[in-house]
């Protein structure tokens, strides 16, 4: 069993910053890729970046390529999404996952992904 916990969401203007932690528990996530996805209510949650096991490949979705960096901390079992020039539609819950494959690479598909945080709420006013 795997736990996540994210943390730092909250409220920003738009244009500004917000960096997102998600933290494991319970089992190592040093081996297995993780990602963050998001969801606004009524919409399917759709994915926003991802990292495979050990830092070495990223992928992003076009909408926040460019603006937000998925990185992560093996030695702490966690990792971070940093959001730059937030923008409106930026807002929405956002979910730390981990894909249950040792070793494995990136997936932009929610349905690959085993274990899912709470989530932590983005909202960014105009």
């Amino acid at each position: 069993q795997v736990q996540l916990v994210e943390s730092g969401g909250g409220l920003v203007q738009a244009g500004g910053s917000l960096r997102l932690s998600c933290a494991a528990s319970g089992r190592s996530s040093r081996d297995y890729p993780m990602g963050w996805f998001r969801q606004v209510p009524e919409k399917e949650r759709e994915f926003v970046a991802a990292i495979d096991w050990g830092g070495y490949a990223t992928s992003y979705a076009d909408a926040v390529k460019g603006r937000f960096t998925i990185s992560r901390d093996n030695a702490r079992n966690a990792v971070s999404l940093e959001m730059n020039s937030l923008k409106p539609e930026d807002t929405a819950v956002y979910y730390c996952a981990l894909r249950l494959v040792q070793f494995g690479g990136i997936s932009r598909e929610k349905g690959d992904y085993t274990y899912w945080g709470q989530g932590t709420q983005v909202t960014v006013s105009s």
